[in-house]
């Protein structure tokens, strides 16, 4: 089968990286000029692992197109709409695309398969993959699992079937508003974690999870998704590899801002926070962890002030608000 990639960054890299392992003929777009796709054109290798031989590697968007009727889609969350909108100026007749992005459109709150659906007219598949695992663990050969999720069932059990196997196990998603937001919630909560990592406050990251899980939970709820989804793979068993691990980008930003120090990497929470906020109040749901982080990341106020302000709230019982 053959496969484009659209983005050569840490999880792109391992999407085509992934796919080839799967036996499947890949290429790989990214933008011209750009050091993540320089440095793979040069020596098929980056800070995260060796492409093999049989990967090609491409700066025109056409051939990446051209090449496949499944393009993979990797990218920050927050250049969606303008690729998504370079996309539809070519014939995109059979094609479907699942995108490997956990995040929100930061202005609007939107999802990211509603941002391809707004931007791409023609009738083109749409899935999302969401999930624990970091590339680190994957090519060393530390299996795991991710979800896949769509509106199009048969689109599932496709992608589940070309790109199922041994070193990641694909379950079938039934809830893509559930899917989508708690993937990119955990960013966030992944955010809050590594703040508390900072200040050497570890033991508030059981209560932070607990709490976290639930003002998802309210959240999908209100979008009418199904709220159960902030307790699967997208959410809750993402939890690990956000706010524990030391390969987390959102995690390592958390603690490098409340230590003053410089942080150079994607990390989606930062984006995806004020997408929360802004979903929250258009729905009426109460989200503290995303008002408090919006509040420190944004608006310059006291992390540690914030922080213990969050379990420090008036006495309520533990599963109301």
């Amino acid at each position: 089968m053959k496969i484009s990639v659209l983005g050569c960054g840490r999880w792109g890299s391992f999407q085509a990286w992934y796919a080839a392992r799967c036996g499947h003929d890949v290429m790989v777009w990214g933008r011209a000029g750009v050091a993540d796709i320089e440095e793979l054109m040069r020596t098929r290798t980056n800070a995260y692992l060796t492409l093999p031989d049989s990967v090609r590697l491409t700066t025109d968007l056409d051939e990446a197109v051209e090449h496949s009727d499944f393009i993979i889609i990797s990218i920050s969350s927050q250049a969606l709409r303008e690729l998504a909108a370079r996309l539809d100026e070519y014939d995109l007749s059979g094609k479907s695309f699942l995108l490997c992005m956990k995040g929100l459109e930061q202005d609007t709150g939107k999802r990211l398969s509603v941002v391809m659906r707004e931007c791409i007219e023609q009738p083109v598949g749409i899935a999302v993959l969401a999930g624990p695992g970091h590339v680190q663990s994957y090519t060393a050969g530390i299996p795991g699992a991710q979800v896949v999720d769509s509106e199009d069932p048969d689109l599932i059990r496709y992608i589940v079937d070309v790109l199922g196997s041994d070193l990641i196990r694909l379950y079938i998603g039934t809830d893509l508003i559930g899917t989508e937001i708690g993937a990119a919630a955990k960013n966030v909560i992944g955010l809050a974690a590594g703040m508390l990592d900072g200040f050497g406050y570890e033991s508030l990251k059981g209560p932070l999870m607990a709490r976290g899980a639930r003002e998802v939970a309210r959240l999908i709820s209100a979008m009418g998704g199904n709220e159960l989804s902030a307790y699967g793979l997208c959410h809750l068993g993402d939890y690990e590899a956000t706010l524990f691990s030391k390969f987390s980008n959102n995690r390592a930003f958390g603690e490098r801002f409340v230590r003053g120090e410089p942080f150079d990497k994607l990390a989606e929470g930062v984006y995806t926070v004020k997408a929360m906020v802004t979903l929250g109040e258009a729905l009426d749901v109460e989200l503290p962890i995303s008002h408090a982080l919006l509040h420190i990341v944004h608006e310059g106020a006291d992390p540690k002030q914030e922080l213990t302000t969050l379990f420090l709230r008036s006495v309520k019982p533990e599963f109301g608000n």
